[in-house]
């Protein structure tokens, strides 16, 4: 079943390409389909997971390079799972979202599903080799998805972005193959690979490449420049899944490699990790109270809002390890509301500028509706998911660090200013009257709107599920963690 989520991204990746050009309507709806099939998959994977009996479960494994001890093997936990049903909703509004793409719409869908396989496989992967193999071809198209579609400087920001991760995947490639080595099993296999007793010097400093190296893509602090420009850059679906899904591969991969392989170097580095993670948090939300673009906004708000899930892996307990999963869904549901939005707003009025705007929900309810509901989620305003996240983070931060989480209080008091202050001047106030025939969200970005907003409600009212699933998961790596020597 995981082999699916992976192959029907590829399969319509390809077949989008071989519908003729003047069909891209069917091209458009064959992407819908698959993608809704993968959010059928994820969603039964999620909601059968037995969090009772937790490790990995819907496991496969098919043969590979045998010599080396590489199979494709596949499993998913209580970490994974949620963010496999992550990929799967955030690529399928992602799907709306380019409905009204006008530049060679199908080339865009296929890179955008070559990209989403990748994550896929990410998400799905035991083999530490597959994995990395998937973490490469997730990144890769980025590169012609913000250079050819983007905007605003795009050709720098995909650069800029492309050279970042490749550096860090430098480092996680090192780390790899020096676990590999190390093991003496001639196996990349996750789970044979953590039964191993590394020597402290090879723990100590390759959980360091592991943090540095999947840190950059998770936006650790001072590895994050290339995210805003980024942001800024893609275009709408690319966005989403940039800000909603790609990022959170980093913290995943500080996670699934660098905790359960590297226990000793995981005790040693944290603390390191929650200190900068929230430099993070508050840098972020300062750096975004300063933004007047949309984008620019939106994107330092991702930078401070992924630091809450790094803060959460720092604190080595299990309320805050599972804040930081549920921190994992929560932002990448909001942030790809967010992006979609802004989207919608910069399609009608081809400006960014926050100063430009003025009574916008006079013309544009509906965005003006979503845009709240995504802000307050931002926020952590109860009953919606930021708030359940943000809210076990911060416990598990003051049950270790209680000064950070003062810190990371006075974030989310900044957050709430920039959050509310762009709802005032773009949508509140006086109509500019620039703006009275501005139109509001289209019907098929409404449909992805409602989707998202669906989702934040439904985990800030029932996380419940969320939770038990996602502490099967990292509870047993903390107890790993902590009983090292």
């Amino acid at each position: 079943m995981i082999s699916a989520t992976i192959v029907i991204p590829f399969l319509t990746a390809l077949i989008v390409m071989a519908i003729p050009r003047d069909k891209t309507t069917v091209a458009k709806w064959a992407a819908a389909i698959a993608a809704f099939v993968t959010i059928v998959l994820t969603t039964y994977m999620f909601v059968n997971y037995d969090y009772q009996k937790g490790g990995f479960q819907f496991v496969e494994q098919y043969p590979w390079i045998s010599s080396l001890g590489v199979s494709v093997k596949l499993g998913i936990d209580g970490i994974s799972a949620p963010l496999m049903l992550l990929t799967a909703i955030v690529i399928f509004c992602g799907v709306f979202a380019s409905w009204y793409v006008k530049d060679r719409p199908q080339e865009f869908l296929f890179f955008l599903f070559v990209l989403v396989a990748g994550v896929f496989g990410v998400f799905g992967s035991i083999d530490t080799l597959v994995f990395f193999f998937f973490y490469e071809l997730a990144v890769i198209p980025m590169y012609p998805l913000i250079a050819i579609w983007g905007s605003t400087r795009k050709e720098y920001g995909a650069m800029k972005l492309t050279l970042y991760l490749v550096a860090g995947s430098v480092l996680i490639w090192t780390a790899l193959l020096a676990v590999y080595v190390a093991s003496g099993t001639n196996s990349f296999d996750l789970e044979v690979l953590q039964k191993v007793t590394y020597e402290p010097w090879v723990q100590t400093v390759f959980f360091a490449f592991f943090m540095v190296g999947f840190g950059v893509l998770g936006g650790l602090w001072p590895f994050h420049t290339w995210s805003p420009g980024g942001h800024a850059a893609a275009p709408t679906a690319v966005s989403m899944l940039h800000a909603g899904v790609l990022m959170k591969l980093g913290a995943y991969g500080i996670i699934r490699l660098g905790m359960v392989l590297l226990p000793e170097g995981a005790k040693f580095w944290l603390p390191v990790l929650i200190a900068i993670a929230t430099i993070n948090v508050v840098y972020g939300a300062i750096s975004a109270l300063a933004q007047k673009d949309f984008k620019y906004l939106i994107g330092y708000s991702s930078v401070s809002h992924c630091g809450y899930v790094l803060m959460g892996i720092g604190t080595l307990t299990v309320i805050g390890l599972n804040g930081a999963v549920l921190q994992m869904f929560s932002h990448g549901i909001m942030t790809a509301l967010f992006f979609l939005l802004v989207g919608s707003v910069y399609d009608s009025a081809h400006t960014r500028d926050l100063n430009d705007f003025g009574g916008l929900a006079k013309v544009a309810p509906v965005i003006a509706i979503f845009f709240a509901l995504a802000g307050l989620a931002g926020v952590g305003l109860p009953g919606l998911s930021g708030f359940v996240a943000e809210f076990m983070v911060l416990v598990g931060t003051f049950q270790t660090y209680p000064i950070l989480g003062i810190l990371g209080i006075i974030a989310v008091a900044i957050t709430a200013v920039y959050v509310l202050r762009m709802l005032a001047k773009v949508f509140f106030g006086p109509l500019n009257t620039r703006w009275v025939k501005l139109p509001d969200a289209r019907r098929a970005e409404v449909f992805a709107m409602s989707i998202l907003g669906f989702f934040l409600v439904l985990v800030g009212v029932y996380p419940t599920h969320f939770v038990r699933v996602i502490t099967s998961g990292v509870a047993p790596i903390v107890t790993r963690i902590v009983g090292a020597q």
